[in-house]
């Protein structure tokens, strides 16, 4: 999916994070022909499977299908090849997972899916990683994650907008990065720890930004789309 000429709009991955099918088909609705391109995270694939991936592909929309695949690397296999057979373009796995897991992820996807590998959560600091016996620096990890997701195969990285810049800098211009983490100026970080605006993000070189709730939980979230946008646009 990537691409250079990339519009602003289209930069813009919308988060489904909602507890019911029929929240994130509305708020589709209203954004209908504002935004091209939707995150399915776990809480909503959990609630209603398949059936909201193919809803709003219906619309004609793209789907960012975010499971974080973490297990043998069979099992990931076989689940990366189910999205792909539900037509998603995008999907994450988690790159903690290794080299086998990722290989096996990367062959058994479908052409036209982007995979995406996960280095470390913007909801993680330090002490996080100190928790669960990484001894590395923060962005020692997330670079070590990326060269080893790069090495795999995968298509792109989800990374915090603070490592952006490290990761196009090492990895080059060719692999694609998904930012989380974006809040615009006026809204509320939430429980985003690595996070920051999103002409920052862009800058930085990012390709794509994933916002949530500043859109979903706005008064008027088509207003708030079309003030990302023009953040976007500079």
């Amino acid at each position: 999916m990537k691409s250079p000429a990339l519009a602003a709009r289209d930069r813009l991955i919308v988060a489904l994070d909602f507890p019911t099918q029929a929240k994130a088909l509305a708020l589709v609705s209203v954004l209908s022909d504002s935004v091209s391109i939707y995150k399915i995270g776990l809480q909503l694939y959990t609630v209603a499977g398949p059936a909201i991936v193919q809803a709003v592909a219906a619309t004609g929309a793209k789907i960012f299908l975010d499971l974080k695949l973490h297990d043998i690397p069979n099992t990931v296999a076989k689940a990366v090849a189910a999205a792909g057979e539900l037509g998603v373009q995008m999907l994450t796995v988690h790159l903690s997972g290794g080299g086998a897991m990722l290989q096996a992820a990367v062959e058994a996807k479908a052409p036209h899916l982007s995979l995406l590998g996960v280095t470390v959560l913007t909801s993680a600091t330090q002490e996080t990683l100190d928790e669960i016996g990484v001894t590395a620096g923060l962005s020692d990890q997330v670079l070590r994650l990326a060269k080893l997701g790069k090495t795999a195969g995968v298509d792109g990285l989800i990374t915090s907008p603070h490592e952006v810049g490290l990761l196009r800098e090492q990895l080059g211009s060719e692999i694609t990065l998904v930012t989380p983490g974006v809040r615009p100026a006026w809204a509320a970080a939430d429980d985003q720890k690595r996070f920051t605006e999103p002409r920052g993000a862009l800058k930085a070189g990012a390709d794509y930004l994933v916002i949530g709730r500043p859109i979903t939980a706005a008064p008027d979230p088509r207003a708030a789309v079309e003030r990302v946008v023009d953040e976007l646009a500079g």
